[in-house]
């Protein structure tokens, strides 16, 4: 089975785009593949999807042990003909990115997995040897197999391949050609979404068929061929109880495992769509509300007031509800749109949210509860992640976080025995959270029966 984990020296590399090349080319070649991503990003994982037609997942050592990553990735990945892993940002940047825990690297490690490393060439020839030296150099084992040379003319990659070679003993299995037209669009949190790409699926098609042109594949299975995994016995309990999940454009960023750990906990997950739906899923037990890009779609999401009341009635009455990010902004008074236009919320919470003009509370942190609530219980500490250009006049104080470089601290959330918001993205994922909520979805299912 051909494995691999897709990185690169620094971020801007293209890994991304050389991700859903060799995705779509080893879908075209009949390999069935599957994908991962390193990190908490959840846009690169949309892209995945796009090209594959089924889930991509997660696997970051902060948010779990290296037994829960590679168990989620044995899971995933067996029965696949290739699983490829894309890596974020340079491939030893891991926490505050002064240490390599939560690296790429670190999952290459975790997982026993060969890396292919992406470089653009632009700018630099024998000095971009030097640089590979350093990376093979730097960590015991690098675990770096080979090379693929992006955004490189075939006439480039000629005159390099042989160089490299030589220099760093790494073998380059071929190059990706500039290819402007397959170009993807960003935005304040990074990529767009894949479903806010014009003709994705064309671009995708014209990556596929480069890769086919200019990637050596059998030195690439020569070098990433390893044992698949075995298949990890999993038995998904019958539902007992269904959950309202928001899934659109303005509420995308839900982690694949969480719903499956929802799942496991023995939940039936039913999707909604606050721009559409005016109201609920009926006999609902809990409401899980996601980040994504609500600021994008304010007024839309305002004008839909029978939803927004039936929330708000509904939480005050007990039920069991978890919202992150965006959520959290949603249950506010009011959310001042791209163009700084307000417009008004759920109004379960006393915040109004504008944009802050900078990335706020970014990366990593862990939250710890002074008290029991829906999803936490005294004293115990769990990984987060934020990321958001917009904030809050309230963000809560139930609840302790700290970031585990620079220690800095900071209150947020709001919790009671049914119910949990604020800007912190949790990974449910090899936790007990999902169990909880969903028990709470059941007594409440139950008590409104």
């Amino acid at each position: 089975m051909l494995q691999l984990v897709l990185a690169a020296p620094r971020s801007g590399s293209g890994k991304t785009t050389a991700a859903c090349a060799l995705l779509a080319a080893l879908t075209a070649r009949g390999l069935t593949p599957c994908a991962f991503k390193s990190g908490p990003d959840y846009i690169d994982p949309m892209f995945h999807r796009a090209v594959l037609g089924v889930e991509s997942h997660n696997l970051d050592l902060f948010f779990s042990a290296p037994q829960i990553a590679r168990a989620l990735y044995a899971r995933h990945a067996a029965g696949h003909g290739a699983a490829v892993v894309e890596g974020a940002m340079g491939y030893y940047d891991g926490l505050g990115g002064v240490t390599d825990t939560a690296s790429a690297w670190q999952l290459a490690d975790a997982l026993d997995l060969p890396a292919l490393l992406v470089v653009r060439p632009k700018g630099a020839s024998l000095t971009l040897a030097a640089e590979l030296r350093g990376l093979t150099a730097f960590r015991t084992p690098h675990h770096i197999a080979g090379i693929l040379l992006n955004d490189c003319t075939q006439g480039l990659c000629a005159l390099l391949k042989p160089m490299l070679e030589k220099e760093t003993g790494l073998p380059v299995v071929g190059c990706l050609p500039p290819l402007p037209e397959a170009a993807i669009e960003s935005r304040h949190l990074g990529l767009k979404t894949a479903a806010e790409i014009d003709d994705l699926q064309r671009k995708i098609q014209l990556l596929s068929d480069a890769a086919q042109q200019t990637i050596d594949w059998p030195l690439l299975h020569t070098l990433f061929d390893r044992p698949a995994p075995a298949a990890v016995p999993c038995t998904v309990p019958p539902p007992r109880v269904r959950l309202a999940v928001a899934r659109d454009a303005a509420f995308c960023f839900t982690y694949a495992e969480t719903l499956e750990a929802f799942r496991d906990a023995g939940a039936e997950v039913v999707f909604f769509s606050p721009l559409r739906d005016t109201a609920l899923p009926e006999n609902i037990g809990g409401l899980y509300l996601p980040g994504g890009y609500p600021e994008l779609h304010a007024r839309e999401l305002s004008g839909n007031t029978s939803l927004l009341r039936e929330i708000k009635q509904k939480i005050e009455s007990g039920l069991p509800t978890a919202a992150e990010c965006g959520g959290f902004l949603y249950l506010g008074q009011s959310l001042t749109d791209a163009e700084g236009q307000s417009w008004p919320m759920a109004g379960v919470l006393p915040g109004e949210a504008k944009d802050a003009g900078r990335l706020v509370r970014f990366g990593y942190a862990t939250l710890s509860a002074d008290s029991d609530s829906l999803l936490f219980r005294a004293g115990e500490s769990v990984p987060i992640h934020e990321f958001h250009h917009w904030d809050s006049t309230a963000n809560g104080t139930a609840l302790a976080a700290k970031k585990p470089v620079g220690g800095a601290e900071w209150r947020c959330g709001f919790v009671n025995e049914h119910f949990y918001a604020g800007f912190p993205h949790l990974y449910w994922a090899g936790t007990p959270l999902p169990q909880r909520f969903a028990a709470a979805a059941e007594n409440y299912r139950r008590d409104h029966d």
